[in-house]
């Protein structure tokens, strides 16, 4: 029987927040927490940038795509954490993404 990846990812993501949660003190409210994973996303957003030759004033160098896909996955890991904080689990986001697709 294959996974459901996405409830996995959202279980994982889940796990690691409350992690790093207890860990490290955090208690914001919920408008904090998405200011913060808006901003945490938009830092990544810059680093895909780095990554696929964005300044096109420099030599352009090769792709490197483990690099690459280890920065979209630092995206990925904050819209999720971002969707858990405003209480959007991985069902609420499947069925939003299918609604709006149809458009």
């Amino acid at each position: 029987m294959e996974k459901d990846m996405l409830r996995e990812i959202f279980r994982l993501q889940q796990s690691f927040d409350q992690a790093v949660v207890e860990n490290r003190g955090l208690h914001y409210t919920k408008e904090v927490w998405i200011q913060k994973e808006i901003l945490a996303i938009i830092s990544e957003l810059s680093e895909i940038l780095d990554e696929v030759n964005f300044k096109w004033w420099k030599d352009p160098q090769e792709i490197n795509q483990e690099r690459l896909t280890e920065e979209i996955v630092d995206v990925l890991h904050f819209f999720v954490s971002m969707c858990l904080k405003a209480g959007i689990g991985p069902e609420e986001l499947y069925q939003a993404y299918i609604r709006k697709n149809q458009e």
